[in-house]
């Protein structure tokens, strides 16, 4: 159950809560259905466009990495509101939520005629973290996964990490709101921010595998997983490391990538506040100039002075012929 961090789009479940506790119901009688390849998908009068959209999407999903996938197909229900959506799982979905997975049933439940997803791109996303989950249960059938690793696997995989999470991430931490690192076993909060913080550290535990081993390190130990039955075990044998050297090394390398001093070197962020730095700085001395400006025309002197100005005129003087010292022409 999860969501990606564009669009906040997913559902948490209380800590310990399992799929026997939600009593899902869902009564097929009254629903149309259409048929795909990966998925079935029930619907009801009014959403027979988004279905048809999402049993495209479901066609079209890549494969999810380092999973086989082999014979999973599950069923979709597309709730005509969110009221519908929270009595077909039994109760418990957040107002904000906007998909959910019940991984053990192969069953993923989205809102209908809500204005959900913001964009197409939000919906794949969601769509394909949804599908992680039940992948990632059909991969390991009937073992216990950890909390923090089926939200950090389906939020990884869905590509809503290299979308921005990282960044979420860095400014979480650069502004004091990430969880304490005491534990990869997170408690999973309800509230939509707090939740969404959870998604993204799980999340940077899988990128730190990854990042240390690539995809086949994951494919090693899901195989590990499943012949050992336990995730310790299966950690110990490909990473030759316990869940508790697991999280100090994790713990330093996410201080280390997210923490404020990554986000004051990165080059991104130094730039546009070197931009932002001389842009004020441009209009500070542009300011200032013209406040010199000011103050130094006000002590030029006018551009009409008083000297300049008449009040009257002198009359012009006039004079008679005999003015020009001699006579007139045929004169005496």
């Amino acid at each position: 159950m999860g969501m990606t961090p564009q669009s906040a789009s997913g559902l948490t479940l209380q800590e310990g809560a399992t799929q026997q506790e939600l009593e899902p119901t869902f009564p097929v009688a009254g629903w149309d259905q259409l048929d795909g390849e990966r998925a079935t998908i029930f619907y009801r009068e009014g959403d027979s466009l988004r279905a048809a959209r999402m049993s495209a999407v479901f066609h079209r999903i890549p494969k999810l990495p380092a999973l086989r996938e082999d014979g999973l197909h599950a069923q979709v229900w597309i709730a005509p509101t969110w009221e519908a959506m929270d009595t077909l799982v039994g109760g418990g979905v957040p107002e904000w939520g906007a998909a959910l997975a019940l991984p053990n049933e192969a069953t993923i439940v989205v809102p209908g005629q809500s204005p959900w997803p913001a964009t197409p791109i939000e919906e794949v996303r969601t769509l394909r973290h949804e599908w992680a989950h039940v992948a990632l249960a059909h991969e390991l059938p009937g073992l216990r996964i950890p909390r923090w690793f089926t939200e950090g696997y389906a939020e990884w995989a869905a590509g809503g990490w290299a979308a921005g999470g990282a960044w979420k991430l860095r400014i979480a931490f650069a502004l004091g709101k990430a969880p304490a690192l005491d534990s990869i076993n997170l408690s999973w909060p309800r509230q939509r921010h707090q939740a969404e913080v959870a998604y993204l550290l799980s999340a940077s535990v899988i990128e730190y595998l990854v990042h240390s081993s690539g995809t086949s390190g994951l494919e090693a130990l899901f195989e590990a997983w499943r012949r050992e039955g336990n995730f310790d075990r299966a950690l110990r044998s490909v990473y030759g490391a316990t869940p508790s050297q697991l999280e100090s090394d994790w713990r330093k390398h996410v201080k280390r990538r997210y923490g404020w001093l990554m986000v004051v070197s990165h080059s991104a962020v130094f730039w546009a506040i070197l931009s932002g730095v001389i842009l004020a700085a441009g209009v500070f001395r542009r300011r200032h100039a013209v406040e010199g400006m000011g103050r130094l025309r006000a002590g030029d002197p006018p551009d009409d002075p008083a000297y300049w100005e008449f009040s009257e005129l002198p009359e012009p003087r006039t004079q008679s012929k005999e003015g020009y010292g001699g006579k007139t022409p045929g004169g005496g």
